[in-house]
């Protein structure tokens, strides 16, 4: 009988266990079953640049054509600038063209004394990758390829791309260009970015240039005489055989390969309002690149959610009053001014808490606020923290994407002439009191 009892007691603990183990923490346990197969790879929110995967992130290979996600930037910020426009045009030097007619780089054919405009040029380049227009607008632009890529690395520098190098406009290796490489450059050198630096230059294209997106998201398209293809199979709309690997809300963003790069992918795709950047790099193929991509995103739309953690008028306890000088009133209270929400793992909401970080420039050497102070006067942020070492964020200024405005909610008129000078005659006697009072202690 005892041994009965045993046996039975054993088999409930192993179902416990086992049940203990199916109901964990769901976003644990998707986020362990998350396994890309790549060298490198990271996945992030494009609206604040919270970093919600990665993989070897920060190993700089090879980025290949998603490089031109460089060159895209530069176009549209001398579009901005005024510096050309979309019906600019411009005809093919020497250079470009010879890459163009050479078929291992699979050019669209372009073709000498005749105008192209910046449209045109850029479409190639940003649905079919193609090199040779690439080049050719990276000569509009500056001059040379050699002074474009000065420019690369200077707006590189500028954005904090982390472990980036660019030696072409093209993602090409130097080697492959039989000595026409761009001044400055070596003639073995390579582009080089990591999967964080290409998320972050990807952040920057689609937030400052959001028409990038109108162009990158085309499946199909004419280029002359010849329709052109996006590499990007993911794309919904895609043709024949390729649609099976549609993805909702895919609307760009850059393929690239070669031989030293391996398959690659930047992908960004947006479901009602939440955007996600992917990164893959050194994949085994084609298919693989987008197959990773998929893992990556599908994760990010089932497990996490935007949500409001804290609504407006929150105070932190005992935080809540601040002391005021020269005011008709001691202190006054504070609260946020709107809501706080944040991107966060579904099911997370008790592993945040919050803090003031307030403006030392509205405060005395006593850490007092002085009167007049307006109702709804700005006196510092309330900013989220998370409970847990998290993954941290692409750029340390969208970090400020999750605090909000702590302000005041009442105005402190200040005090007239007559009660400051009482309070200044009550406090000189109360000093000299609290010293006869020490110094007759210190008798004793």
């Amino acid at each position: 009988m005892k041994h009965r009892f045993k046996s039975a007691f054993l088999v409930l603990t192993l179902l416990l266990v086992t049940f203990t183990s199916m109901v964990g923490n769901p976003t644990e346990v998707s986020a362990k079953s998350v396994d890309v197969e790549a060298k490198s790879a990271i996945l992030v929110d494009a609206k604040t640049g919270k970093v919600l995967f990665e993989k070897e992130a920060d190993i700089a290979l090879p980025p290949a054509s998603m490089t031109k996600m460089m060159t895209e930037y530069l176009v549209l910020e001398a579009i901005e600038k005024g510096k050309i426009s979309w019906d600019t045009t411009t005809q093919i030097s020497d250079y470009p063209y010879s890459i163009s007619a050479n078929t291992s780089f699979s050019g669209v054919g372009l073709k000498q004394q005749k105008d192209y405009t910046v449209r045109e040029l850029y479409e190639a380049m940003a649905i079919n990758s193609d090199n040779a227009t690439t080049i050719a607008l990276a000569e509009l632009v500056a001059g040379s390829e050699g002074e474009f890529v000065k420019m690369m690395n200077q707006k590189a520098e500028e954005m904090g791309l982390p472990d980036s190098k660019f030696v072409n406009a093209t993602g090409l290796s130097n080697t492959d260009l039989n000595g026409k490489h761009p001044e400055g450059t070596e003639a073995d050198a390579d582009n080089l970015l990591s999967a964080r630096s290409a998320a972050l230059l990807a952040y920057h294209l689609i937030n400052d240039y959001p028409q990038s997106l109108e162009i990158s998201s085309i499946p199909t398209t004419k280029f002359e005489d010849q329709e052109i293809q996006n590499w990007n199979w993911m794309l919904p709309g895609m043709p024949g055989q390729l649609a099976p690997f549609s993805y909702e809300g895919m609307d760009g963003l850059k393929t690239g390969w070669t031989d030293l790069a391996g398959f690659c992918f930047t992908g960004t795709a947006e479901r009602n309002g939440q955007r996600f950047i992917s990164v893959v790099m050194k994949t085994d193929s084609k298919e693989a690149r987008f197959d990773e991509t998929r893992k990556l995103l599908d994760y990010g739309f089932n497990q996490f959610e935007e949500k409001e953690l804290y609504p407006a008028n929150h105070q932190i306890k005992d935080e809540s009053t601040l002391e005021v000088t020269k005011g008709k009133e001691d202190t006054v209270d504070i609260a946020t001014a709107e809501p706080l929400t944040a991107l966060i793992e579904k099911g997370s909401e008790d592993q945040y808490s919050v803090e003031y970080e307030l403006d030392e420039s509205k405060f005395n050497k006593k850490d007092k606020l002085t009167a007049p102070i307006e109702k709804g006067e700005k006196i510092g942020t309330m900013k989220l923290k998370h409970s847990k070492d998290d993954l941290g964020y692409i750029t340390d200024s969208s970090a400020a994407g999750n605090s909000v405005d702590v302000v005041t909610q009442s105005s402190v008129e200040k005090a007239n002439w007559f009660v400051l000078s009482l309070r200044a005659v009550g406090g000189f006697f109360s000093d000299i009191f609290s010293s006869v009072v020490d110094t007759v202690t210190g008798w004793f």
